[in-house]
């Protein structure tokens, strides 16, 4: 949403007894810069009008002011970000906002994560790419506010009027005197709470935003003092695993020989609890031995029997059909993408210490608000006697939006009346946590000449869980209703997609079916699938009408801003240069959340590459270079930015070659990266380059940007390598393919197998 025509805003000076400020605002003006006219094409897309993320950041305008920068008598600023740090950077891009309108250094902002404050409602959900577009003005009018009371401060210590006074690195300057912030604080600091005005810096005078800066947690993270979940002492809360169904969601029915394993070493307690069997034991090794000694018998799960050949048929006779084929020539294809795996680096954990009228949650939550609601009335507990700690995580691309490990802690807890600290094996995480959807998109274009007519495109996929909602409890109810789930995942996938190309008239439609599976909203969400077979599709156009692939996109594009950037990544990626015979560049265009993205990759499907592969165990062609375009707008951070598109680029090669889960008999068969083949040294591209170009106004999202133009110009790029178009992904699903060890029994008969992949 587009508020910088103004740059003057309201706030408040809060009663406190150092200095606090806070945002006040109104509904923004609608997008300006950042949704750019659509050369007259007459029929807007829906996301150019209002998309996920603007819904999303009007919702968390009412509770702007309840976000604060305080400035300490130490002279430090601090802030409580309500958001999730998971590695994407926003502690350090948001410590950047308030340096710079504040005027002190970086090192001497603190952000810290919010607890789970219900009274935001819907400001504390982290995802959509949302956090800097929400977060951009309120941080900067909060930090604004207290430079302005500050120097009012300072102007009246000093005898002086405020114009004449400065802020540089956390000291007031005026003349030749000189007084440290911290000696301001509690001057500036109010006695009742008052509203104010403050003019926000304008963007010709900015020295930090837009500048590359290292992560504010760099050296904590690369010298292992960074705190994660699994690093906080908690007294007496020691190492809990559970003893998990073979199949997916099955149930306990019985346990055997409980008391047995209740005597082995280290082991405190044994109890049943609505996912399986807890184990509480000195160390995790110790949990491990508990969990493999137990004999459970388990009753059916929600996909019990079911393999992929099998889900693969439910979503073909759920299909929406396309209806009558047209009288001009067409381009139609199906295409398939299989389950992935939503399991982070950072396995799923969290610390629960639960008493009889109270309780305390540690844990890495992207929706902690609807996990301290859930959890509370779990436990039978008022909302506000559970108290949630929102801890850095390792990773997420959607998992912690789910909380099911900080949920399954206080089960547990509960029962023993103990604290404990529980960790999911990553075999748990990939066999019973969240996956990626398996889904069809059947896409149909028609075309006259050199005239593109119609484009269709009809997406069925495994239902999608949506259960967070917005991030407070009511939507998170809503969406788990029976037919609440259908229509919460409508309005995300309309507003989350659009056509970027003049094809005509664009319908897109989503069919969601089977809710027996764990499923997430997995970085992109429904983008990956819906723009990869668009993108194949837009090639076949470009062939069928004797285009090359750049010059179709650059012509079908709907704007300028997105021709830009298309143009810079051509440019770049040097587009069309001449390459040995199996080695091919594929080009790829996507944009959402008022940011645009072009991808250019060079890929290697000479046969002598995939045999050394082959020979080396590892399978398949060779992504060699990779080019990324983006223009989101103004960026905050241009390193952190960068660093986001290589990890984008990192999932759409695994999505397209290598990356997912095989399904059978009612249970994932991977259990560890061992044999979930992400994207490894091997098959990254040793020439990755990112391009940023200039862009106005407010940022637009970058969070999920690069995934879905990165798996299409990598599926493009195979494509034209091979002379045939790929419909089925991973490419690599078939070959990767893998039976169990045989030392180790047969997943049905043992659901600990896997868990010699310890991390």
């Amino acid at each position: 949403m587009e508020q910088l025509r103004r740059r003057t805003f309201l706030g408040y000076v809060l009663a406190a007894p150092t200095l606090v400020a806070a945002a006040e605002l109104g509904l923004a003006e609608p997008a300006g810069a950042t949704s750019p006219a659509t050369d007259g094409i007459p029929w807007p897309e829906p996301t150019e009008i209002l998309d996920l993320n603007d819904m999303m950041t009007v919702a968390t305008i009412p509770t702007a002011s309840l976000i604060t920068v305080e400035v300490g008598t130490d002279g430090t600023v601090s802030f409580a970000l309500p958001r999730a740090e998971v590695g994407q950077g926003i502690t350090t891009s948001s410590a950047m906002l308030i340096a710079e309108e504040l005027g002190v250094p970086l090192d001497r902002v603190h952000v810290t994560l919010a607890d789970a404050r219900p009274e935001l409602l819907f400001n504390q959900l982290t995802g959509a790419s949302n956090t800097t577009i929400a977060t951009y003005i309120p941080i900067r009018v909060a930090a604004g506010i207290a430079r302005a009371r500050l120097l009012a401060a300072a102007a009246a210590e000093l005898g002086t009027r405020t114009a004449a006074l400065t802020i540089t690195d956390g000291v007031v300057v005026g003349g030749s005197r000189r007084i440290s912030i911290g000696d301001l604080a509690a001057r500036a600091a109010s006695v009742r709470t008052e509203q104010v005005n403050v003019t926000l810096k304008p963007d010709a005078d900015f020295t930090v935003i837009g500048t590359p800066r290292n992560r504010v947690d760099a050296r904590a993270a690369v010298t292992g003092h960074k705190k994660f979940t699994m690093d906080l002492e908690v007294p007496d809360a020691l190492p809990t695993m559970v003893c998990r169904p073979p199949t997916i969601n099955g149930t306990v029915r019985s346990v055997a020989n409980a008391e047995d394993v209740r005597t082995m070493p280290g082991v405190t307690d044994v109890v049943t609890i609505s996912t399986g069997v807890a184990v509480r034991a000195r160390t995790f090794g110790q949990c491990i031995d508990a969990v493999r000694a137990l004999r459970v018998t388990w009753g059916a799960g929600t996909a019990e029997g079911k393999d992929d050949d099998a889900v693969l048929e439910e979503l073909r006779r759920a299909e929406a059909p396309l209806g009558p084929p047209p009288l001009t020539p067409t381009v139609e294809a199906t295409f398939t993408f299989r389950f992935r795996s939503n399991s982070a680096l950072d396995t799923n954990c969290a610390i629960a210490d639960v008493r009889r009228d109270r309780a305390e949650i540690w844990s890495s939550l992207k929706s902690p608000i609807v996990a301290q609601e859930t959890i509370a009335a779990r436990l039978g507990l008022p909302v506000p006697a559970v108290k949630v700690h929102v801890t850095e995580g390792g990773g997420s691309f959607g998992r912690r939006l789910f909380f099911d490990a900080a949920l399954e802690a206080a089960e547990v807890s509960q029962k023993l009346g103990k604290p404990v600290k529980l960790m999911w094996h990553r075999a748990d995480d990939s066999r019973q946590g969240r996956a990626h959807p398996m889904a069809r998109s059947r896409v149909r274009a028609a075309y006259a000449g050199s005239t593109v007519l119609a484009y269709q495109q009809s997406h069925t996929s495994v239902s999608t869980d949506l259960g967070h909602g917005l991030g407070e409890i009511i939507t998170s109810l809503a969406a788990q209703l029976p037919v609440g789930d259908r229509a919460f995942s409508e309005v995300f996938f309309q507003l989350s997609q659009n056509m970027p190309y003049n094809l005509g008239p664009a319908t897109r439609v989503l069919n969601e079916t089977d809710t027996g599976f764990n499923t997430g909203s997995m970085r992109n969400v429904y983008s990956p699938d819906m723009t990869c077979a668009r993108e194949l599709i837009v090639d076949r156009l470009a062939a069928r009408t004797g285009r090359d692939p750049y010059r179709f996109r650059r012509d079908h594009l709907r704007n300028a801003r997105d021709r830009a950037v298309l143009d810079r990544v051509a440019e770049a990626g040097e587009w069309g240069r001449t390459l040995p015979n199996g080695v091919t560049q594929g080009i790829a265009f996507h944009g959402e959340y008022h940011s645009t993205s072009a991808v250019l990759v060079e890929i290697d499907c000479r046969a002598e590459t995939v045999d050394r592969q082959i020979r080396d165990a590892v399978t398949g062609p060779r992504v060699t270079k990779a080019v990324i375009a983006v223009d989101v707008g103004t960026v905050v951070n241009p390193r952190g930015l960068e660093a986001q598109m290589m990890g984008c680029l990192m999932d759409g090669i695994a999505q397209t070659l290598t990356s997912s889960l095989h399904l059978r008999d009612g249970h994932f068969l991977e259990a560890s990266w061992d044999n979930y083949f992400y994207t490894r040294q091997w098959n990254t591209p040793p020439d990755v380059r990112v391009v940023i170009v200039p862009g106005s106004g407010e940022p637009g999202g970058a969070g999920e940007l690069g995934v879905a133009a990165s798996m299409a110009a990598v599926a493009c790029a195979y494509g034209r390598a091979t002379g045939t178009m790929p419909t089925d992904f991973p490419i690599n699903h078939d070959t990767l393919a893998f039976e169990p060890k045989p030392t180790v029994p047969p997943v049905p008969a043992s659901p600990t197998d896997g868990l010699d992949h310890i991390d």
